[in-house]
């Protein structure tokens, strides 16, 4: 097939795909890509390379398959590696095309303009896979092996770079048919093991990663039939209800899960790595015996020593273990629902009064509705365990705990679903990283409520500094009036400052049809009881 250009090539390979909304910024290096997007599909201009990519993540994850990102090259590459960082940590399916200088100067160093020093080394560093077109013949082969490996298990980016005169020159396509790999799994000798451990079990507990949430009925099978207790990582948080009466949630460390897994007789963990931030910087103790399941082999006992390391899919390990499953001993499963209740009454007293403003967005929203969250406190200490998530393509977040992403992970999220409301919850700080994508928001305008807590600054650090240090530093910060900003940007805007407030405002703001701005002022709102701080260890304190 003969394509005029790479564009069209481009939009060939997108609707093969599936996707229908790109998110990038037009530069004289992508030109013929960003038109003829434009001119077939939806191009989405967002004003920050970063939020680019951190759209096209977004809207892969709340739709369960692979987002695209445009961008140039040189700085403009350079400028989406924060958010390929994010994507590759998160295992997230990304394709990211960027421009290249002309084949004739490309690795040249004279300085021709967006030229980089080794741009594929860098995209290669931050990236799953990465490549470049060399010529007008292969230009589709890449980049449907670019998808292919951005979408095979365990995930993650995948970047190509395409030299500005091959976009432009006319393309011959041959698709190639790719052989399926057979799919990974643990021998059956493997599975008998860990089979008959499973079946000893009387007192279990199940830890569910992001890797479990493509086996989300053998899990929800494998509770039925055992009673055990769900404990999740974030990213595994929603594959099974969090209203589910066994599901404890995300919140291993505290004192109340930490007893119930030093009584456990069984660990049988899914597709989680045992993050640092997860495990109280790896002091948090596991059960002896110990089934881990994961389609990363490396990550089998790089943590924690497990009696059965079952590399393979979730589903069809779970599926095969199943058989082997027996029910609890009398008073486990009530036990855990009691855990359940107390981790989350405790938590709800801590927060005070942001209690309401976490009611209220449940209230708000449909049973399934992507709810995004940026790196600040009311998502790191309440919207990361206590909002309640039913599925896992509605909890959107930066996995690798990058700041700023919210909005642009969020715009990508209500794009993806345009059906039903999307809420954001960003901090001052983190929303100003990239404060130009509330133009976006302004110029798109999806069903999108951004939630902004306004504490004057990085309140997580200022609380670090307060409790361990003897001053602040770089934690006290300048915040817009949001209410002109909002204005400017042509947005609606409300306020909370109170906890009656939250409800009517927030229920008005998701009810509506596009985008609004809603300030939660916590100096009016009140204090947390507790004041957060992160979960990482100071040396020395």
């Amino acid at each position: 097939m003969r394509h005029d250009n790479g564009g069209d090539l481009l939009v060939t390979v997108l609707r093969e795909l599936g996707i229908d909304t790109v998110f990038g910024i037009v530069s004289v290096h992508n030109l013929p890509l960003v038109e003829a997007v434009d001119r077939e599909l939806r191009f989405v201009p967002v004003r920050h390379e970063a939020s680019a990519v951190n759209a096209a993540d977004a809207y892969g994850r709340a739709r369960g398959t692979l987002g695209c990102a445009l961008t140039s090259t040189g700085t403009g590459a350079g400028n989406a590696a924060g958010s390929l960082i994010e994507a590759l940590s998160a295992g997230s399916s990304v394709l990211h095309v960027t421009g290249q200088v002309e084949s004739e100067f490309l690795g040249g160093g004279r300085g021709f303009i967006h030229e980089t020093k080794d741009q594929l080394g860098m995209l290669s560093a931050v990236s799953a896979y990465a490549a470049t077109v060399p010529d007008t013949g292969r230009a589709g082969r890449i980049l449907r092996e670019a998808a292919r490996r951005a979408l095979t298990a365990p995930g993650g980016p995948a970047s190509v770079e395409w030299p500005i005169d091959l976009q432009y020159a006319a393309q011959t396509d041959e698709p190639v048919a790719y052989e399926e790999p057979a799919p990974v799994a643990p021998s059956d000798g493997e599975l008998a093991s860990a089979g008959a451990l499973l079946a000893t079990a009387r007192r279990p507990l199940i830890w569910a990663g992001g890797g479990a949430n493509g086996a989300r009925g053998e899990l929800g099978r494998l509770l039925d039939a055992t009673g055990a207790g769900l404990v999740t990582s974030n990213a595994g948080r929603g594959g099974v209800p969090e209203d589910h009466a066994q599901v404890v949630g995300n919140f291993a460390t505290t004192p109340a899960v930490r007893a119930l897994l030093a009584d456990a007789d069984l660990l049988l963990t899914i597709g989680t790595h045992f993050r640092s931030n997860e495990t109280a910087d790896y002091t948090l103790r596991l059960p002896q015996a110990h089934i881990q399941i994961d389609i990363e082999a490396a990550a089998l006992g790089r943590v924690y020593p497990a009696t059965h390391q079952l590399h393979g899919d979730a589903a069809g390990v779970l599926a095969a273990l199943l058989p082997h499953a027996v029910s609890a001993e009398p008073g486990w499963t009530e036990r855990v629902g009691a855990v359940r209740t107390e981790v989350r009454a405790i938590l709800r007293d801590g927060i005070g009064p942001q209690a309401a403003v976490c009611d209220a967005i449940r209230a708000a929203l449909p049973r399934e509705a992507v709810v995004a969250r940026d790196v600040t406190i009311p998502s790191s200490s309440w919207g990361n365990r206590l909002l309640e998530m039913y599925d896992p393509k509605d909890n959107v977040f930066p996995r690798g705990g990058g700041i700023g992403q919210g909005l642009g992970m969020g715009i990508g999220a209500a794009l993806a679903r345009p059906d039903a409301p999307t809420v954001v919850l960003a901090g001052d700080g983190g929303l100003a990283v990239h404060l130009g994508e509330l133009l976006t928001l302004a110029q798109e305008r999806p069903r999108l409520t951004l939630v902004v807590f306004n504490d004057g600054g990085y309140g997580v650090l200022r609380n670090m500094q307060d409790r361990y240090a003897e001053r602040r530093s770089g934690v006290d910060l300048t915040t817009p009036d949001f209410e002109l900003l909002a204005r400017a940007c042509g947005l609606p805007y409300a306020r909370v400052a109170a906890e009656e407030h939250a409800g009517p405002v927030l229920a008005e703001a998701v009810a509506s049809d596009g985008p609004t701005l809603v300030e939660v002022a916590l100096d009016a709102l009140g204090p947390m009881k507790n004041p957060f701080t992160p979960p990482v260890r100071i040396p020395g304190r």
